[in-house]
């Protein structure tokens, strides 16, 4: 599902922030860790895209994994409670990896949280991460139930005012940002579900364990 501008700025329009308290996350999601064909290339992957990369770890790292998740994807957000703990120790705070975190929303309270991500973290990404992780944390909170309220508890909590968060939200050069990177990930690299994730442009579907990514993680680092 690709975000729309016109059905996000709809659904903001109907009674304000308050009416994204009536979408239901979508779960399109795979359940196991799946390869699939490499992506056209790698630089596929790393072609810069319309709103900047948010990634941790070297720059110039051998391995370079690239995440597409949904804030709303509760597959998404067992992996950053389980898994990303154990990759980040192990590879990305040593300096052997990059992780590279792009935004796939699958639905309307999805791109609401990573347009209000970007807008507390600019262009700081280890605070983006931060605000990643925070959401990921309260998904129950603020997708399944106030969603208005939680969204805007957190803004305010990382020091925007209400006003801000508003305006955030209402942000249309951010969303259609955000769609285009969507739409690109989708055309390009056949992104159809979250996670989805690259590492050196081979694409993987679906969540899995720590083991499985240390399987293809540490043989590109030996070579």
């Amino acid at each position: 599902m690709i975000i729309t501008r016109r059905a996000f700025t709809a659904a903001l329009s109907l009674t304000g922030l308050a009416a994204l308290a009536g979408f239901s996350p979508l779960r399109l999601i795979s359940d196991a860790l799946i390869p699939e064909a490499m992506a056209q290339s790698a630089a596929d992957v790393a072609k810069p895209q319309s709103l900047p990369d948010m990634g941790i770890g070297p720059a110039d790292a051998a391995v370079t994994i690239v995440e597409y998740a949904s804030m709303t994807c509760p597959h998404c957000a067992a992996f950053n409670a389980t898994v990303f703990p154990k990759l980040k120790a192990e590879y990305i705070d040593t300096g052997k990896i990059r992780y590279i975190f792009r935004e796939f929303p699958l639905d309307i309270k999805a791109a609401a949280g990573s347009m209000l991500t970007r807008c507390i973290a600019k262009d700081d990404a280890q605070k983006y991460f931060a605000v990643t992780d925070m959401l990921f944390r309260s998904q129950n909170d603020w997708v399944v139930k106030n969603t208005t309220e939680t969204l805007t508890r957190i803004g305010k909590q990382a020091g925007l005012s209400q006003q801000q968060v508003e305006a955030c939200l209402k942000d249309q050069a951010l969303l259609d940002k955000i769609a285009a990177d969507q739409k690109y990930a989708s055309d390009v690299l056949k992104v159809d579900s979250t996670p989805t994730f690259f590492i050196n442009g081979e694409k993987i579907k679906g969540e899995s364990s720590i083991e499985e990514f240390q399987k293809r993680i540490n043989p590109l680092l030996k070579s």
